[in-house]
């Protein structure tokens, strides 16, 4: 398997001085998910935890909605020595089937890159079609998530060796970080915990709440939406759209939270 990061050669300047090094990268590769065969996308990620990021891409597809009908997720030997490790098959049953033939008539084969995910391709309507609210009648206490960053930080492992990456983590409402993924979009780090979750047959994940680096998007309060997660908690500022999905949604939106500071912009009533 390919590894997360990987050593290149530097020049660093400082104070008017020069000089040769080599330095850590996040390593960014385009992955081929087939679906029964099929090409279906191909997703910029960092390489690691494929299955994982590949069953939670299907899912916020609205190709699968339960473990049961993701069969098998398996390298495919059908490729060039290029796509080798870079390529997976998912095998799909039961009502799949037919929702995949309905997402290929949706929309157009493009590559997905690391910092897009479903470039907002449906709207908050259709959402509410399929989930309208999350579960999750509990509070939590705003020192809790105070603590956050600094636990999920302190798990990253491969930024410390890059200081590349995005990162998403799962906690427990005591806090407990219980999953964390790292990749060089949010969207796939995020897409990797809850592949996970529901390879496990996890789903929904209301008793847990979502944590991750860098901005909240609509695309990534949908996942969690789509998930169960009723609470996501971002570094950063949430976008106009996140705030009115998570408002229509029931999920609580917190932004900016570094120390104990944090702006809540959805659902307030969850902080204690």
């Amino acid at each position: 398997m390919t590894a997360p990061s990987r050593s290149v050669p530097v020049v660093r300047i400082a104070a008017g001085a020069r000089h040769t090094d080599h330095d850590q990268v996040a390593a960014e590769e385009p992955m081929e998910v087939r679906v029964n065969g099929s090409p279906f996308a191909v997703i910029m990620r960092t390489p690691g935890r494929d299955r994982e990021l590949a069953a939670g891409f299907l899912l916020a597809e609205d190709v699968v909605r339960s473990s049961d009908e993701l069969l098998t997720i398996e390298e495919c030997e059908d490729t060039t020595e290029e796509g080798r490790g870079n390529t997976l098959n998912v095998q799909i049953g039961g009502d799949a089937i037919e929702r995949l033939s309905t997402r290929l008539g949706e929309r157009r084969q493009v590559t997905m890159t690391a910092s897009c995910g479903l470039c907002g391709r449906r709207t908050i309507e259709t959402l509410r079609s399929r989930v309208a609210t999350v579960d999750g009648r509990w509070t939590i206490a705003a020192e809790i998530i105070g603590t956050l960053p600094l636990r999920l930080r302190e798990s990253q492992a491969v930024f410390d060796s890059t200081g590349g990456l995005h990162a998403a983590g799962l906690f427990d409402r005591d806090g407990t970080l219980r999953h964390i993924a790292e990749d060089v979009g949010r969207h796939n780090a995020v897409d990797k915990i809850i592949g996970r979750r529901l390879m496990e047959d996890a789903l929904p994940l209301s008793d847990s709440l979502l944590l991750v680096s860098g901005r909240t998007s609509f695309e990534l309060v949908q996942k969690a939406l789509l998930a169960g997660i009723p609470l996501i908690a971002a570094v950063s500022a949430p976008s106009s759209l996140a705030i009115a999905l998570a408002q229509s949604s029931g999920i609580t939106l917190c932004g900016f939270v570094r120390g104990d500071r944090f702006n809540v912009y959805a659902h307030e009533e969850r902080i204690t």
